[in-house]
């Protein structure tokens, strides 16, 4: 299969830069910013959708749903979205754009993640909620402007999976002052913003006589790079769907998931 024509939403930050020195020479063919910005070799996005197979987006959950939105009126091209923050509106959105594309959307493209989000769902599945308390440990630099992670999101809901229930049912709300006794099943998370920390992220089963950590640390945005690029080759010419990483890389069994 050809290489794919790749456009660059948020072609200006820190990962639009990172994506395309990750992408092979020719296939970035569109790159293009906020209030469509000219210059540096931009173009505007309806110009990008038009040229593309597949739109890399990391800008914000607004912003990408609504031009995922926008290009599923067009019948094309692909999406790989790795913005995180998500209202229930705004994953909607994107669900109903995922009916008329192929979409792989995640929290995470580091391959090393996503082996640690398999990992914190089979833990969760053989430890006891009785037992065991999860706590969701992230940090951040001190400009991302969301919290928890998506990236933590992803593993409270690995964890959650693990043991048959939904995160929302189970998470623990925000810890200030007086809160009595954690509950038993809770999933809780804690967050660190601060510096220069590109992301760090661990999931603790905390007993009474053993705790157990698994973890993962980014050194280089390139590592997310590098997988959302896999993942745009892998995502054209897929049926319409929402797709993960766990699909991209083949840890689950299913060739197109439902919206």
């Amino acid at each position: 299969m050809s290489a794919p024509r790749i456009a660059i939403a948020g072609a200006l930050g820190r990962m639009g830069r990172a994506v395309a020195a990750a992408a092979a020479d020719g296939e970035v063919v569109a790159r293009f910013d906020r209030l469509d910005s000219v210059g540096e070799g931009l173009t505007d996005s309806r110009t990008a959708l038009d040229l593309a197979d597949v739109v890399i987006d990391f800008t914000s959950a607004a912003a990408a749903s609504a031009l995922a939105l926008s290009a599923a009126d067009l019948g094309r091209p692909a999406f790989v979205i790795g913005a995180t923050g998500f209202t229930d509106a705004e994953d909607d959105a994107v669900r109903e754009a995922a009916k008329r594309l192929p979409i792989v959307k995640s929290g995470n493209f580091s391959l090393g993640v996503n082996i640690l989000t398999g990992l914190v769902r089979e833990t969760a599945a053989r430890l006891s909620a009785l037992d065991y308390d999860i706590e969701v440990f992230e940090a951040h630099h001190r400009r991302k402007v969301d919290a928890p992670s998506g990236t933590a999101q992803m593993l409270g809901e690995a964890a959650a999976a693990g043991r048959g229930v939904a995160l929302s049912d189970v998470r623990a709300e925000n810890r200030d002052g007086v809160t009595g006794p954690r509950a038993s099943g809770e999933i809780g998370f804690s967050v660190m913003r601060g510096g220069g920390v590109i992301g760090e992220h661990s999931v603790i089963f905390a007993a009474e006589d053993e705790v157990i950590t698994l973890s993962h640390s980014a050194r280089d945005r390139a590592l997310f790079a590098r997988g959302a690029v896999a993942a745009a080759r892998w995502v054209v010419g897929q049926p319409p769907g929402l797709y993960t990483m766990q699909d991209v890389l083949g840890f689950t069994a299913r060739s197109a998931p439902a919206p």
